[in-house]
């Protein structure tokens, strides 16, 4: 791509506002700067875009969202005028420019002649999924950047079913986008003559009230916390975004009627100033929220990121302080109680299953095993999970229960395609409630289970590789680990059962030899299998610049993981460190 033509198209087009023209004369002079912005067109992702907002067709602008509307329209037209007429329903988080990015994209929807159902305020992401299904539309977007620093922004795209769109489908809606040549100047309808002639339609509250009688149907023993919510104390906080409305809403229609709203973040805040960054797994993120759980002498503190699809939590130990718990021990605790639940209840089914991805600890499996219940795995994203789901609604072979990521996602029922922190936030909620009714903490049950199946101790790292230069550096550190997986046992100091290469669709040995085929979607995704249920697990991040890699081991006590664990994480660092320097 000629970066620097480019860059003279959009600052000499006609169709680009002054503003924007402005910012982009502002750096006329750095080349850098100019590449960076125009070295590629952003990417149309697993599910969409993301990126940092700014001009240029390598950011999230008006522009680049226009386009991938454009592209989407473009795509449900070629289905015929059926999908055109059951519409795309839009919602968007506090985000700057997140309103913006919302109508541009209906006005571009509603030029191609798609209708556009368009909320008339901040909405969660989970929210959003629900909609699609409730209005019976054609597909869904919602812009957000989850939990990711405030200069980003996003724009995902949802299917009929709910669910984030398929890998297939992503590539027939980017077939579409790079269609469209000129993203400056891509049709956008009138907003009023948009509503005019009924192409444009606003979606309020009475979308919400629905989705909320569907989350009470998720309680598990109705009648405790009915009757008991009042002696679980909750803090909670949104972080700046669109959870605060729903989560208390939810809470209290359940019966929880001591939760505590952290004043300082429950305004929704386009910069999320009282925080480095609104990521819920993040103990730092959560800190404003303990220290309101320790004055208000709080059982349980519960965060939602700021499109609040993801949950974070902290809980009182037996000595009043808080301990907080990763996405994996999360998932550990709500797996338990649920399926302790339906077993004590008799509502447990020999078609029961849970869905973890592939990044997320064994301990569920281990977990679900104990109750008779299979666990699935699909690739990362909880848009695979959406899929089994939506494949088991039509054949009826399965009966879903409980879906969950080690990246704090967690989902029960069926009505939602995706992770939902609303619906967590009550399970949790639930959960915690259960067990102080016993007079037990959460970390004394998740040491229970660490008891009956095994010390199971994951991390996660992730290495920031920004920009084409940061792009280059990723295909290269793939590239290495599949070109050398026979010695990849003596790289990491422990013999590697088998690799999988999601990419390639293959399984192999450790000496390197074929095994056979992979039965998952294909995905730049490598698996290393070292013993017993203990792995490593490399791949880019599919939402941002990055690459993430991924560890989990199981010893028989806690300093034993720990020191496991250490080992793997220094000597994957040394390899790829040397492969980044070379």
């Amino acid at each position: 791509m000629d970066y620097l033509n480019e860059y003279r198209n959009w600052v000499n087009s006609p169709y680009i506002d002054e503003d924007t023209k402005v910012e982009l004369l502002g750096i006329e002079d750095n080349q850098a700067e100019i590449r960076e912005r125009f070295c590629s067109h952003l990417e149309f992702g697993t599910a969409g875009l993301r990126g940092l907002m700014g001009a240029g067709t390598n950011r999230m602008n008006v522009y680049t969202v226009g386009r991938a509307a454009r592209g989407l329209a473009n795509h449900i037209n070629a289905l015929g005028s059926g999908y055109a007429a059951r519409g795309v329903v839009i919602a968007y988080d506090s985000r700057r420019f997140s309103r913006e990015f919302a109508l541009r994209s209906a006005l571009v929807l509603c030029a191609a002649g798609v209708k556009a159902y368009l909320f008339n305020d901040i909405r969660p992401t989970p929210l959003l999924s629900f909609a699609v299904r409730e209005l019976w539309a054609a597909a869904g977007i919602v812009v957000t950047a989850s939990h990711n620093p405030p200069e980003y922004n996003g724009f995902k795209v949802y299917w009929e079913d709910g669910g984030q769109v398929t890998s297939e489908r992503a590539e027939w809606i980017t077939r579409e986008i790079h269609g469209v040549c000129d993203a400056c100047g891509v049709p956008v309808m009138d907003r009023e003559r948009a509503l005019r002639e009924g192409l444009l339609v606003e979606v309020g509250e009475e979308i919400d009230q629905k989705y909320v009688d569907k989350v009470q149907s998720l309680c598990l023993d109705r009648d405790m916390v009915q009757k008991n919510g009042g002696r679980l104390r909750v803090v909670y906080t949104p972080l700046h975004g669109t959870g605060y409305r729903l989560v208390t809403k939810v809470l209290a229609a359940a019966g929880f009627s001591r939760v505590e709203t952290v004043k300082e973040q429950k305004e929704p805040h386009m910069d999320f100033p009282t925080v480095r960054s609104p990521n819920p797994e993040d103990r730092e993120a959560l800190g404003m929220a303990i220290a309101a759980a320790q004055r208000e002498d709080a059982d349980l503190v519960v965060a939602t990121d700021p499109d609040a699809d993801r949950i974070g939590i902290a809980a009182r130990t037996k000595d009043g302080a808080f301990e907080t718990f990763t996405g994996n021990q999360i998932g550990a605790l709500l797996a338990d109680y649920i399926l302790s639940s339906r077993n004590s209840k008799g509502l447990s089914s020999e078609r029961d299953v849970i869905i973890k991805t592939i990044v997320t600890s064994e301990m569920g499996r281990a977990i679900a095993s104990s109750y008779g219940v299979e666990t699935l795995d699909t690739l990362t994203g909880f848009k695979y999970i959406a899929e089994k789901i939506e494949q088991f609604s039509k054949t009826g072979k399965k009966n879903f229960i409980f879906g969950y990521e080690e990246s704090n996602g967690y989902l029960a029922g069926d009505f939602v395609r995706d992770k939902d922190g609303v619906i967590a936030a009550l399970l949790i909620c639930e959960t915690a409630l259960h067990h102080k009714l016993k007079g037990v903490t959460l970390s004394e049950v998740l040491e229970d289970l660490y008891r009956r199946h095994g010390y199971f101790l994951e991390d996660v790292v992730s290495i920031r590789l920004e920009g084409c230069e940061g792009l280059e550096k990723t295909r290269r550190i793939m590239q290495h680990f599949r070109q050398n997986r026979a010695c990849i046992g003596k790289l990491l100091g422990e013999p590697v059962q088998e690799t999988r290469d999601y990419l390639s669709g293959l399984r192999y040995d450790q000496e390197g030899a074929e095994l056979g085929s992979l039965d998952l979607p294909v995905s730049d995704v490598l698996y290393f299998a070292l013993g017993g249920s203990s792995w490593v697990c490399i791949r880019p991040s599919g939402t941002e610049p990055k690459l993430k890699l991924y560890y989990s081991v199981v010893a028989r006590g806690k300093e034993e993981a720990l020191e496991r664990l250490e080992r793997l994480k220094k000597r994957l660092d040394r390899v790829i460190k040397k492969v980044i320097d070379s």
